[in-house]
């Protein structure tokens, strides 16, 4: 780190917005270095349009356009993620103005779908990059080298793969601006314990009754898969079934006392909701069949629908803490979703008829 203080109010940084931008990838970034001092610019794609984030949190218009200004006024530009990367990589202007920055050796800070702008420009080629795992693919066909790093810096590139890692990426992004010296309160970008989340809050990320909100909503859906699956594990008879349900058995309770691990140190304990949730799966679970396909079945829609809410509580907080627990259980649930589908499927080349499923009418009539 630079302890050069006196350079920050001289540098200007560059911000890309456009609609549908992950609004804490845009927030937590702009307020922390307008927090240091630094002269913060908003560049759009259209004057005179205000431009609002995926999730009704962000609602800014630009200072300027990309079409009017030049990379070497500034000293890095950012690139937040969400919707908004795919419609800036479609303007050519936008484009070609982080290929230029790029060029001239500015720091360039993507984070989430940010580097689909450079791969647009063509900028990642024999790079090492991380960003969502949803583009790990684009990535590596674009010539990088793909690593599942909160943060990675390769040259004066800046990359990071999601809100839980916004704080950090900013605090390596302050840190190449050379923000230090005694006034600057910032973790070592390698401190692993450090409280990110407290520094994510003082920049607009979540709060503490937010991710302790997040907790206690995964908790209640770990909780309730647990009941589930010991009810259908009581109804089961085939073994090979019965061994995998056991053994996810296993694997929700681990969750289960990470997550009120984490709660505890936060001074927090399960809500109620999060106490009561196995008692909706007490009642679902009594009304289903015996059949042994019936069970895989019940649980494998138990996983999809698990897999869509823990997706959406990774993308809500800043916490790396809880973000890491969330993509832990989203990991499990794929592996377990795999295996239950093959053994759906191979009960289904045996001739086991599966259940007929309920309609979507028979559904709202009741």
């Amino acid at each position: 780190m630079r302890n050069n203080n006196h350079i920050i109010g001289d540098q200007k940084v560059a911000i890309l917005i456009e609609q549908g931008v992950e609004d804490v990838e845009f927030i937590v970034p702009f307020n922390g270095l307008k927090q240091a001092g630094i002269e913060v610019i908003v560049l759009g794609s259209r004057m005179n349009e205000k431009y609002k984030g995926k999730r009704g949190k962000l609602s800014i218009q630009a200072d300027a356009t990309t079409t009017e200004v030049v990379a070497d006024e500034f000293a890095a530009v950012v690139i937040p993620g969400g919707m908004a990367p795919d419609k800036m990589r479609r303007n050519c202007n936008t484009v070609w103005f982080v290929m230029e920055a790029m060029k001239q050796g500015k720091l360039i800070a993507a984070v989430c779908h940010g580097p689909q702008v450079l791969i647009e420009g063509d900028l990642l080629k024999g790079k090492q990059v991380t960003g969502f795992a949803a583009i790990c693919k684009d990535i590596t066909n674009a010539g990088a080298n793909y690593l599942d790093e909160p943060v990675v810096v390769d040259g004066n590139l800046i990359t990071s793969r999601e809100p839980g890692d916004l704080a950090i990426f900013t605090t390596v992004l302050l840190n190449r601006l050379g923000y230090g010296g005694k006034d600057a309160v910032l973790p070592n970008e390698k401190d692993t314990g450090a409280e990110w989340w407290k520094l994510a809050d003082a920049w607009g990320g979540s709060t503490k009754n937010e991710i302790v909100k997040g907790l206690n909503t995964a908790l209640g859906g770990e909780r309730y898969s647990l009941e589930a699956l010991e009810k259908y594990l009581e109804k089961e008879s085939d073994e090979e079934v019965k061994n995998l349900f056991q053994e996810m058995i296993t694997n929700k309770n681990q969750h289960i006392k990470k997550l009120e691990s984490y709660l505890h140190r936060f001074h927090e304990k399960p809500s109620l909701t999060a106490n009561i949730a196995n008692q909706y799966a007490k009642l679902k679970t009594a009304l289903t069949g015996s059949e042994s396909i019936y069970q895989i079945r019940c649980a494998l829609g138990d996983i999809q629908t698990a897999i869509g809410d823990i997706t959406n509580l990774s993308a809500m907080l800043t916490d790396p803490v809880a973000t890491a627990i969330f993509k832990q259980i989203h990991n499990d649930l794929g592996k377990y979703e795999q295996r239950l589908i093959e053994l759906y499927r191979g009960r289904i080349a045996a001739g086991v008829r599966p259940p007929k499923p309920t309609s979507r009418a028979a559904v709202t009539q009741v």
